[in-house]
């Protein structure tokens, strides 16, 4: 018989029956599945069940309500948990449950937001509480609404450097609306912890960063009740409840045992392990809906005429100065748009943005993988989140950049001071591996812009395109070789340098675009014409104009890029033109040094990018 338990009934006796109830169907789901992670599960139940029946506001019929609270388990493995938690809240059957880990079935290993009720695909451990970090700004500073964000971690995640991270920025930022409930289990994947179940440590760190902390029995229902609502009584300051508990609690021959992480109860034990926990319940949570209160707090889209900045042709400025300017108008027209940076906005020229709308302005410090998970989270709230550092640095997020697009998040993301063509600064602050790690990136959209109008256009169709976009900006001044009137779009190129002579193609982007001018020049000079292609968009790149060109030139094709040679714009350009075959002559030409400090030009031609090398490729393509 269905028994439900609702916030007037709920107290010890039903929080006891509802975590065992929890325990048993992790356990089900999970031997079912013959994979997955019951005993993580298990010691999280009690902690979880609390939550469900008293504290936790949310409206499963209308996960999109933007009073919702935020439930984020940042031990993603401890699925059979939440999706058993989701069984008892009546969001699931128990049919769906069953089909855990299942070709085609939504309740995956690992969370995603391919269920409803799912912001973020956690997993990789150390993402949550950042995550949840970024939810948590854009409810205290940009919706100004009353939910909390409540975020579920392992004590084996701890160990992780963006949990720390996290720490550090929520209480900076006095989150309040943020709830860390740390699952002290004390055994990990092969061993034991290394604080065990040593929560004095865990508590007086967070206290150090400015937390509150409570430690708790988390098989304690009452000590559960308790420790929640201290944590709401909390102003400006987040909290941390470190609750002791055991893996595999509730059944014997599971209860913190060492070796048994990932491993799920076999089918002859299943029937011992459920009588222990009292068999199998049906009982159905009433889950707090939240209040009604006026919806959305912000207008998604344009809401004023977006007034792009312009540079008039033979100006000279840096696309990295075009960016800051182009958010800025962005930020003008439309108040959906914010911005983050890695405290290198003098240098990405997110300042721009920052001085003038810093109510929507973040600053994330040197802390990359939280200003990327801070993004993912605010778009989980529907904000257009514009993260910017320098390009070499993402590299230190990647992690995170890959869970983003597995959660399906909506994030643009600058990086500036790309290839050798920095300059004096050095090869540790040159991004040459960027473009073939955000390529990598699944449904990701990679630019490179070479001039300043082309950048404020790009900039501008950033905000309206899906998945992970990635905008590699450069350090020097360019001359700006396009008119403010000049039209570019995502998947696009622009031929720069065309004629019914042409004999070599050249592709370029970026700062290789104005070198390879400066070769056509000179070809041109010797009676040798190059059709020049500026191939902005990178990812989706512009096959059908690389195709026509390729053929009009006999096959003939040189690539000069700022990057390294494998994985950038030389193997982007060919894969496009091996879907078609036929004849072809290739040059590629990339950094293939290791570059150290010295000027610009220099540098790439020590490189080998610099125009003469350029010139040289084509005449060597020509006369071979």
């Amino acid at each position: 018989m269905t028994q439900q338990i609702d916030q007037q009934t709920a107290g010890s006796e039903q929080w006891r029956a509802l975590a065992q109830q929890l325990r048993a169907d992790s356990i089900r789901s999970s031997t079912g599945a013959n994979s997955g992670h019951p005993t993580s599960s298990m010691s999280a139940a009690d902690l979880i069940a609390v939550l469900m029946s008293k504290y936790l506001t949310y409206d499963f019929d209308e996960p999109t309500n933007p009073n919702n609270d935020h439930l984020i388990f940042s031990k993603g493995h401890a699925s059979p948990l939440l999706y058993s938690a989701y069984k008892a809240a009546g969001a699931i059957t128990d049919e769906e449950l069953m089909t855990f880990r299942e070709f085609h079935s939504r309740l995956q290993g690992h969370p995603t937001p391919q269920i409803p009720w799912v912001d973020v695909a956690t997993g990789s451990l150390g993402q949550g509480l950042p995550i949840g970090v970024g939810v948590a700004l854009a409810g205290k500073y940009l919706d100004k609404l009353p939910y909390r964000v409540w975020v579920l971690c392992g004590d084996s995640e701890m160990a992780e450097g963006s949990m720390w991270e996290a720490f550090q920025h929520a209480s900076f930022y006095k989150l309040d609306n943020l709830i860390a409930i740390l699952d002290m289990n004390r055994l990990g994947q092969t061993r034991e912890t290394m604080e065990g179940w040593n929560g004095d440590h865990y508590a007086s760190r967070a206290e150090a960063f400015g937390w509150h902390a409570i430690q708790i029995d988390g098989h304690d229902p009452e000590a559960i009740d308790r420790a929640y609502a201290e944590a709401l009584e909390q102003t400006d300051t987040p909290t941390l409840i470190v609750a002791k508990t055991k893996k595999g609690y509730g059944v014997s021959f599971l209860e913190d045992k060492d070796g048994m992480h990932g491993k799920p109860v076999t089918a002859d034990r299943e029937e011992a392990a459920l009588e222990e926990l009292g068999g199998t319940n049906d009982l159905v949570v009433a889950v707090q809906k939240p209040d009604q209160g006026s919806g959305e707090t912000f207008t998604a889209g344009l809401t004023g005429e977006l007034a792009l900045p312009t540079w008039e042709v033979g100006d000279e400025e840096a696309t990295r100065g075009a960016y800051g300017a182009a958010l800025k108008a962005l930020g003008a027209a439309r108040e959906d748009v914010v911005a983050l940076d890695g405290e290198v906005s003098n240098s990405t020229y997110s300042q721009e943005f920052a001085k003038e709308y810093p109510d929507r302005y973040f600053e994330m410090f040197i802390a990359e993988q939280q200003m990327v998970s801070a993004a993912v989270g605010m778009s989980v709230r529907h904000r257009v989140a514009f993260a910017s550092s320098f390009a070499a640095f993402l590299s230190r997020a990647y992690d995170f950049i890959r869970m983003a697009a597995i959660s399906r998040a909506n994030i643009r993301l600058s990086g500036s001071h790309a290839g050798v063509s920095i300059g004096e600064d050095g090869p540790s602050q040159m991004a040459l591996e960027d473009i073939a790690m955000m390529r990598a990136v699944h449904g990701s959209t990679v630019l490179q812009p070479c001039d300043a109008n082309q950048t404020a256009h790009l900039v501008a169709q950033m905000a309206d395109t899906e998945g992970i976009v990635f905008l590699r900006t450069l350090r020097p001044k360019t001359p700006v070789i396009y008119g403010p009137d000049e039209e570019f779009h995502i998947g696009g190129s622009k031929v720069v340098r065309s004629s019914d002579e042409d004999e070599v193609t050249v592709v370029a982007s970026g700062i290789t675009v104005h070198n390879a001018m400066r070769a056509a020049d000179e070809l041109h000079s010797e009676g040798i014409a190059v059709r020049l292609i500026d191939a902005y968009s990178i990812k989706p790149i512009d096959a059908e104009t690389l195709h026509a060109a390729a053929e009009a030139t006999g096959g003939r094709v040189v690539v000069a890029e700022d990057h390294w040679p494998e994985g950038g714009l030389g193997e982007a350009v060919l894969s496009a033109l091996s879907e078609r075959g036929g004849a072809l002559k290739f040059e590629h030409l990339a950094v293939n040094i290791m570059p150290g400090s010295g000027k610009s030009e220099e540098l790439m031609d020590a490189a080998g990018i610099s125009a003469n090398h350029i010139a040289d490729a084509v005449r060597s393509l020509r006369n071979g």
